[in-house]
C-alpha cells in the first residue's frame, strides 16, 4: 500500500552508513577498555572483585551473563565476542545482507555491555555508558543494505539526541548560578575531571569569550535540540551545530565517548541531499540509479514493535525533563532503555588533586624520600601537557577525580593503595609511571594539592604548565598490614 512508503526514508541512507558504522566503532572502543582495565578493577582479585558484588540476590536483577559465575578468562571471552562482532559492524559485513543480521549484531553488543556494566559498580557509574547502550538497542532496528532505513527508527534516534542536549542544558540552567551568570568556563577547562592538550589554552582566553562560549552552549543545547524535527534543511542545519558544538568539546577535554556518541547520534537528522551539499564526494544515490528496495511486511512489523515500546518506554524521561526534582543519568528501567541525560549541572572553582607517593624507608617521615606515581591522564607532573584519551576511558584516572569531591576513604581507593604496596601488576599496568620498576614499596600515603593552569608569563619563565600547591596529608604512611586490616 502507497501509505506504508512513509515508513522508508531512503533519503537517509547516508546517515544510516554513520550510525551504524559509528555506533559499532565506539563500541569497539568501550570493550577494548574493558578488556584492558576490567580485570585490575573489578576482576577476581580487583579493586572491587566481580564476584563478591554478585553474591547479593538484589544485585541480580539487573540482567548480566555473570549473574551465574563470573571469571577474568568469561570476561575477556565477552570482551573478545564484542570486538569482533563490533569490528564486522564497522566494515559493513552483516549490513550487507538481510536486516536481521545487523539486528542480532547490534542486539548481541547491547547484552554483552550490558552485562559488563551491571557488575562493573562505581567504575561503570557514568552516563555514557547507559547512553552507548540505548544507543545500540536504538540503532539495532536500522535495517541492512537490503531495505530502506526506517523512519520511525530515525526520529526516536533524534529523541535520543534531544533528550541528550536538552536534558543538560536543563541540568545546568536549574544547577549552579554560574550557568546564568555566564561565568561557568572560568573555571571548567581548568576543574574538568580530565584536561586535554588545548584545555590550557581555552581556559586562557579572554573572560568575554568564555562567557559566549556559555551562551553558545545554551543555545545549543535548549533552542537547537527542538529545530531537529523541523523539515529540511532546518533539521540538517541544527544537526550541524550539535556537531560543531561537541567537536569544541572533543578538542577542550577528555569525556571518554560521551561528545564522539552525540556526534555519531546526531547524524540521524542528516539528509543525503545535505550531507552531499557539505561533500559533494557523498553520493546521493548509494545503491544505484534504478535500484529500488521493497521493505518486508515482517521488517516493518518488527520495527513498528520496536518503535511502540521504545515510544511507552519514553514517558518517564520526558516527565522527568520537565520536572523539577529533575534526575541526571538515570535509567528507569533494568535494561537501560529511553534513559535521562545530563552532565555538569554545577562547575567546581577549584582543581584539588590526589596525589599518591611511595618509600621505601622503614621508618618514614617527611624527610623520606617519597616517589610520586604517575597517572595516564590525570595531571600529576607539572611540566607534562595533558594527553587526549578520549573517546578511550581511563576509569581509574576518572574516578581520582571524585575523591575530593567526595572523600578519599572509599573502598576501592583503599584497596588501590593495598595493591601498590603489593606491586601488583595488573594495577601497575593501569599507571603511567612507577617511580619503583615494578617493585613494592614500604609505605604509601596520599597528599591534597590544590592546581592551576599556569599563566603564559609563569609558563614562559618556568616551563611548567601546572602550578600546584600542596593543603593537606589526606591518608597519612600506610603499610600492607595496615592496608589489609583496613579492606577487612
Amino acid at each position: 500500500m502507497d501509505w506504508l512508503s512513509w515508513f522508508d526514508a531512503p533519503e537517509y541512507e547516508f546517515a544510516r552508513q554513520v550510525l551504524q558504522r559509528g555506533i559499532a566503532a565506539l563500541y569497539f572502543v568501550a570493550f577494548l577498555s574493558s578488556l584492558n582495565q576490567f580485570p585490575a578493577l573489578l576482576g577476581e582479585r580487583g579493586l572491587l572483585p566481580a564476584p563478591e558484588y554478585l553474591g547479593g540476590f538484589s544485585r541480580l536483577r539487573r540482567p548480566t551473563l555473570f549473574r551465574w559465575r563470573y571469571s577474568d578468562g568469561l570476561l575477556r571471552a565477552v570482551c573478545a565476542a564484542g570486538l569482533v562482532i563490533s569490528a564486522l559492524l564497522v566494515a559493513g559485513l552483516p549490513q550487507m545482507g538481510p536486516p536481521w543480521v545487523p539486528l542480532i549484531a547490534f542486539l548481541s553488543l547491547w547484552l554483552l555491555y550490558m552485562s559488563i556494566v551491571n557488575v562493573g559498580q562505581t567504575f561503570y557509574g557514568f552516563g555514557w555508558e547507559m547512553l552507548l547502550l540505548e544507543a545500540g538497542f536504538t540503532v539495532a532496528f536500522l535495517g541492512s543494505d537490503q531495505t530502506d532505513p526506517p523512519r520511525t527508527i530515525l526520529i526516536l534516534i533524534v529523541w535520543l539526541v534531544f533528550r541528550l542536549e536538552f536534558g543538560a542544558g536543563m541540568i545546568k540552567i536549574r544547577g549552579g548560578r554560574e550557568w546564568r551568570d555566564l561565568t561557568a568556563l572560568y573555571y571548567h577547562h581548568e576543574t574538568q575531571p580530565m584536561p586535554g592538550p588545548l584545555s590550557r589554552q581555552a581556559h586562557l582566553l579572554p573572560k568575554p569569550l568564555h562567557k559566549v562560549e556559555v551562551l553558545g552552549n545554551h543555545f545549543a543545547q535548549l533552542v537547537v535540540p527542538f529545530l531537529l524535527f523541523a523539515p529540511q534543511p532546518v533539521a540538517s542545519v541544527a544537526a550541524a551545530i550539535v556537531i560543531v558544538t561537541q567537536l569544541w568539546l572533543v578538542a577542550t577535554g577528555n569525556f571518554a565517548w560521551l561528545n564522539w556518541i552525540a556526534i555519531v547520534l546526531a547524524f540521524a537528522a542528516v539528509s543525503d541531499s545535505a550531507a552531499h551539499a557539505v561533500l559533494p564526494a557523498i553520493p546521493l544515490d548509494w545503491h544505484g540509479a534504478g535500484v529500488e528496495r521493497e521493505t518486508p511486511l515482517w521488517w516493518l512489523v518488527i520495527t513498528l514493535a520496536a518503535t511502540l515500546l521504545l515510544v511507552v518506554l519514553s514517558y518517564w524521561p520526558l516527565r522527568n525533563l520537565f520536572s523539577r526534582r529533575q534526575l541526571m543519568n538515570a535509567s528507569f528501567n533494568r535494561w537501560q532503555l529511553v534513559n535521562t541525560y545530563g552532565a555538569f549541572g554545577s562547575v567546581t572553582k577549584q582543581r584539588i588533586e590526589i596525589v599518591v607517593e611511595g618509600t621505601l624507608d622503614d621508618d618514614p617521615d617527611e624527610s623520606s624520600d617519597w616517589r610520586e606515581y604517575g597517572f595516564k591522564g590525570k595531571p600529576g607532573d607539572v611540566r607534562r601537557i595533558p594527553r587526549q584519551y578520549a573517546p578511550y576511558h581511563l576509569r581509574l584516572d576518572w574516578l581520582m577525580w571524585f575523591l575530593p569531591l567526595r572523600t578519599v576513604h572509599e573502598e576501592w581507593f583503599y584497596a588501590f593503595l593495598g595493591k601498590l604496596l603489593e606491586a601488583d601488576r595488573k594495577t601497575l599496568r593501569l599507571l603511567r609511571h612507577d617511580p619503583f620498576d615494578g617493585g613494592a614499596p614500604r609505605w604509601v600515603r596520599v597528599l591534597s594539592y590544590h592546581y592551576r593552569f599556569a599563566t603564559r608569563k609563569e609558563f614562559r619563565e618556568t616551563g611548567n604548565r601546572w602550578v600546584r600547591t600542596r593543603l593537606y596529608e589526606a591518608i597519612p604512611p600506610i603499610s600492607l598490614r595496615r592496608s589489609q586490616g583496613r579492606r577487612r
